[in-house]
């Protein structure tokens, strides 16, 4: 991803916008806060004048009255609250609305840099996370907690002592709050690690089900993903049992603490040093003040959770930040130049693919042929721009694909890659590359130009056929040619198709030799990776790509030879390799 290629004064933009326009919003809670806990102090002073003022007095009316105007007050309290709650909420709602789609373009990228798909679905769920935090008491405790001053004061007031007790205890808290952060720091890291590798497994065991069944693999896979969540659930556990714990400290020491300050309160009222209503206003307090201490300790896993989610998603708006984007450049129309290339694969570094050289024209069909592994398939992945080269370019017209903005580099490039999987929807959708603002006439002709209109139309519900989940309501010649068709929308300059064969019978392949002849001849350029000799009827040009190296460029007939079809791509490799390669 491209986060590394920001400077830092762009990386901080980029990550304002996870905050921007909530600075606001924020003190509007904090001060929203602010109003409930002073409203939060009525019980307190409505015991102190119950006990001190209407008792003493046998006034009824005084009692009517401090009652009405508490209850109005609770009242308000509980309106500030709603309001409170309902704001968050929404900032939740708005921050995933602003962030979900970064995140899922982000989790579109994450598997061609060598991420699994539970690693890249991840970035969703710490949407959620988030979300789902800012709807919960953890952010409520979080802003009650700086007004705990409020209420040590109130109590300091009453008397000394008892705030004193009450400091003490607030102290205690947030001390069990420190250790429970250091404690789970780390745990809370490695948990969401195998969560992650349980989850990919778990995919990985879904997405090979046949393979799976069919070959009694069951158990063995089962035991394996078991392995993965044990330790998961050791973690988990021992996460939990940590904050668990000093949650339930929490707990008895402010219960304690309430006693201890009922039992002082009772002590100095003997002592004529405070009243009646003065010990319960004091220990009605002193749990108000210390509850969102309590409040945090409950809530810190989530409270960790999304803490991590949220660096998760600033990485993610940081990689996604906006470059200047580059100038609007015409449509290429006349060659690719492949310079000196060398690839290497984005998770490992290994180096896969070697000074590569070669210049198309328009007009030009190039089949790429050589051993399995010996980096035909990177070469592909170059050429789209999928991996960006170590060192060399590739250059459309003279530009490098980085002077294009990604979707428009795309509507200039067709691409059919090994394993063909169409997107849920229809078969029109998936051929017209989604696009809302499609031309059927457009979506009809890529049809006919794959050879696979009749095929379509023969279908109960024709262009409007849904293809299932990764195309699973059609077979793989089906899904192949309609992935060819999707290759060939609206007449790309450039169209790379990586053994577009592999599912064809004989009338696939022939419908796929006259596709690669109708790109030629309209000026396009097409590349083909090749294991079955069929697939080269229709290029000019043949490529042999042998342990990360083009050991041979040429002509078809001085590469291959006079024969027409040889047995295997393996017996082209082999006759090419005493062919010259180009300097």
């Amino acid at each position: 991803m491209r986060g590394s290629s920001f400077t830092p004064a762009q990386k901080r933009r980029a990550a304002q916008k996870l905050t921007r326009g909530l600075r606001g919003i924020v003190l509007f809670l904090f001060i929203t806060s602010g109003i409930i806990n002073v409203l939060a102090l009525t019980g307190a002073f409505y015991m102190l004048q119950i006990y001190d003022r209407a008792l003493t007095s046998g006034s009824i009316p005084t009692l009517v009255a401090l009652s009405i105007l508490a209850v109005g007050l609770y009242f308000f309290q509980g309106l500030f609250d709603i309001i409170r709650s309902q704001v968050l909420v929404r900032i939740g709602a708005r921050l995933d609305k602003r962030i979900a789609p970064s995140a899922h373009q982000v989790a579109i990228d994450m598997p061609r840099f060598g991420f699994s798909a539970a690693e890249a679905l991840e970035r969703g769920r710490d949407v959620d996370t988030v979300r789902s935090f800012l709807g919960s008491q953890g952010p409520i405790s979080l802003f009650d907690l700086p007004w705990m001053p409020l209420y040590l004061i109130f109590v300091y007031f009453l008397h000394p002592l008892l705030g004193a007790l009450t400091f003490a205890g607030a102290f205690i808290l947030t001390v069990l709050t420190i250790l429970t952060e250091i404690l789970t720091r780390r745990l809370s890291g490695a948990t969401q690690q195998t969560a992650v590798e349980r989850n990919a497994i778990a995919d990985s065991n879904a997405r090979n089900a046949e393979v799976i069944k069919a070959m009694g693999m069951t158990q063995r896979v089962v035991a394996r993903f078991s392995k993965v969540n044990s330790e998961h659930l050791r973690l988990h556990a021992k996460a939990s049992d940590i904050s668990g714990t000093f949650g339930a400290i929490s707990r008895v020491l402010r219960m304690i603490l309430q006693s201890a300050i009922l039992g002082l309160g009772a002590y100095l009222t003997i002592r004529s040093e405070l009243s009646a209503g003065g010990i319960i206003a004091a220990s009605v307090i002193a749990a108000r003040a210390l509850a969102p201490v309590d409040s945090v300790i409950g809530n810190w896993k989530g409270i960790v959770a999304a803490r991590e989610a949220y660096k998760r998603l600033k990485e993610t708006v940081i990689a996604l930040g906006e470059l200047d984007p580059p100038m609007p450049l015409p449509p290429p129309r006349a060659t690719l130049h492949v310079e000196k290339i060398t690839v290497a694969a984005p998770d490992s570094g290994r180096i896969l693919l070697t000074d590569v050289d070669f210049q198309l024209q328009a007009g030009d069909g190039l089949g790429i042929i050589g051993p399995s592994g010996g980096g035909k398939t990177t070469l592909v992945r170059a050429l789209i721009g999928i991996w960006p080269p170590l060192r060399g370019s590739i250059r459309l017209d003279g530009a490098e694909l980085t002077q294009w903005q990604e979707e428009v580099l795309g509507t200039h490039i067709g691409y059919l890659p090994q394993d063909v999987s169409l997107l849920e929807g229809t078969i029109e959708e998936n051929i017209s590359r989604f696009d809302p603002l499609s031309d059927p006439r457009a979506t009809v002709a890529a049809a006919r130009a794959a050879g696979v209109h009749e095929m379509i139309v023969r279908l109960p519900e024709g262009y409007r056929t849904r293809v299932g989940v990764n195309g699973a309501a059609l077979s793989a010649g089906q899904r192949q040619r309609i992935g060819l068709a999707r290759a060939l929308y609206k007449d790309p300059f450039l169209v790379v198709l990586d053994e577009p064969n592999s599912n064809l019978d004989s009338e696939g392949e022939g419908a796929l030799t006259e596709a690669i002849r109708g790109i030629r001849a309209r000026g396009g350029i097409v590349v083909v990776v090749a294991h079955r000799p069929s697939a080269l009827v229709a290029l000019n040009l043949i490529a042999v790509i042998q342990q990360g190296r083009m050991t041979a460029f040429g002509p078809k007939e001085e590469i291959i030879g006079a024969r027409e079809a040889p047995t295997s791509s393996a017996n082209c490799a082999r006759q090419a390799a005493t062919a010259r390669v180009p300097a």
